[in-house]
């Protein structure tokens, strides 16, 4: 006999399964003993007063029934004589399109203009030394932006497919099982490239290709239909169809796409700095302790204030991680967060940016649909110059950057390319520097502690998503002017993290196929 129930435990009991099992008992009104087994199914925490509980969805088996173990493996067919159809990018909605591509018979060629995930560690290395490869960097090579920059799972894109589906696929190919529980799964960018090789094992194993240092220069394109791509060595692939999957940073492709005059639409995106606290303050604040339990993971935090009618917002929040460099053009600066699987640094990161409309970007009406591009990157070349003309980062004290105060002197920082003190409320926007000054303030009065100069702001946090959308059929998903072109994932417009960008590459996957029948 099972039962399915929900209970409350402390952040220790959590950690052992007897005492879960004593208070399911309790609250069935059984003996422990006949309890014969108990699996978790969900769990989150609830820090909403003193004494914290950890909120678990478990169930219950009794009367010696137990549960079967669930197999995450799948079975990929052999798809090396079929149809070919091109991916270009390897981050997770190309990798998931290939996937599903094979479970539905046909043949993915992923085209990646990076290098696998063991080769693209050396080119982080150099970025951290102020060498930037434009082809590998923490945004593109296999995998995509998300391998070597947090590995977050949590989506709100639930009506769009499958969110167990995707948990599932990424057991199946490494990942911790506790992902399938934790009602804000993370993954760890310590981990999360073994899992992509995994996934690339699979799908040359079942007769799809894979080709790193394989840029797209060019489209073959016939009467208004893609028949393939041209690399940056001039190799000519054909496919049947193109799924677009390159992500919001393939600044080319949005080029190469309006010299082609395929449409594309300027659409909102958001603009800001990358904040870092001491992990302490946060935990503090969040589990009103002096010191964290060692059986509570490092604290988060979210954000969202109205500021003169415009978002300002926190994003990508990194509990116990680090700032990164995510620049993919040399002569450019740009911040991001990641954190390892145990988020045990001293410090707490997150993007706080300002919400952009294309109506806001007036002064670059001469750019058309590129307006948000061209101004990302004016933003991102003026950090660089403040930072020193380096991958340094400008950088000013919180307090100080909300009271227009030059920072002469900067707090400890995570980021490894080092860090300059720079006037960033003169530099940034006044619809955006204005804005972060009264939502750091505003925020200040929510979470005790927050507002502090103890916190580092380092500019520009300027990659949230893409400021271009590629249009698309709402149901066929191809795209309303090229025959078999399917624009896909982040880069398009159509997603907005891991989960959701694998799932968005599974409906273009499955459209395809659909498409063919």
């Amino acid at each position: 006999m099972q039962k399915e129930i929900t209970i409350s435990v402390s952040p220790k009991a959590a950690t052992e399964e007897q005492s879960i099992k004593f208070c399911a008992a309790k609250d069935l009104k059984i003996n422990v003993n006949q309890i014969s087994d108990l699996i978790v199914l969900k769990r989150s925490i609830d820090a909403r007063s003193r004494q914290i509980k950890i909120h678990l969805k478990v169930t219950v088996y009794t009367e010696g029934e137990k549960a079967i173990p669930k197999n995450y493996q799948r079975e990929y067919q052999d798809v090396s004589s079929a149809t070919p159809i091109i991916i270009v990018g390897s981050g997770p909605a190309g990798l998931f399109a290939a996937l599903r591509l094979i479970e539905l018979g046909l043949k993915p060629i992923v085209l990646e203009r990076g290098k696998d995930v063991i080769e693209r560690r050396k080119d982080l290395a150099k970025i951290h030394k102020h060498e930037v490869n434009p082809d590998s960097n923490y945004c593109f090579g296999e995998g995509g932006a998300g391998t070597y920059s947090d590995g977050k799972l949590y989506t709100r894109s639930k009506k769009r497919g499958s969110v167990q589906r995707i948990l599932e696929i990424l057991v199946g190919h490494g990942a911790v099982v506790d992902i399938m529980m934790d009602s804000h799964p993370h993954i760890g960018t310590n981990k999360l490239p073994k899992i992509i090789a995994k996934m690339r094992d699979n799908i040359l194993a079942s007769g799809g290709e894979i080709h790193f240092d394989c840029r797209v220069e060019d489209f073959i394109l016939k009467e208004k239909k893609i028949e393939g791509v041209i690399d940056q060595k001039g190799n000519k692939i054909s496919a049947h169809s193109v799924i677009l999957a390159t992500g919001h940073s393939a600044r080319d492709v949005f080029h190469l796409l309006n010299r082609h005059k395929i449409s594309i639409e300027a659409k909102s995106f958001a603009l800001g700095v990358r904040i870092e606290h001491p992990q302490p303050i946060i935990d503090s604040a969040q589990y009103r302790c002096d010191v964290r339990s060692k059986y509570l993971p490092a604290a988060s935090y979210k954000f969202v204030q109205q500021v003169n009618g415009k978002g300002v917002f926190s994003f990508c929040m990194c509990p116990g991680g680090h700032i990164v460099p995510s620049a993919t053009t040399p002569g450019e600066v740009v911040v991001n967060g990641m954190s390892a699987s145990t988020r045990s640094s001293r410090y707490a990161n997150s993007g706080m940016v300002v919400a952009i409309e294309p109506s806001d970007l007036q002064g670059y009406s001469q750019h058309g649909e590129l307006a948000g591009l061209i101004f990302q990157q004016e933003i991102e070349k003026m950090a660089w110059l403040a930072g020193g003309k380096t991958q340094g980062a400008p950088a000013q004290r919180m307090v100080d950057f909300a009271e227009s105060k030059f920072s002469n002197t900067l707090n400890d920082c995570s980021y490894i390319p080092g860090i300059n003190s720079a006037p960033l409320h003169e530099l940034l926007p006044s619809m955006i520097g204005d804005k972060l000054q009264k939502g750091f303030k505003a925020f200040g009065r929510k979470m005790k502690g927050y507002y502090t100069n103890e916190a580092n702001i380092l500019g520009v946090e300027s990659r949230t998503s893409s400021p271009i959308r590629i249009p698309r059929d709402a149901e066929l998903l191809n795209h309303p002017q090229i025959v078999n072109l399917y624009p896909c994932g982040e880069g398009a417009g159509y997603a907005g993290g891991i989960v959701s960008a694998a799932i968005d590459g599974e409906r273009c996957a499955e459209a395809i196929k659909n498409a063919l029948a």
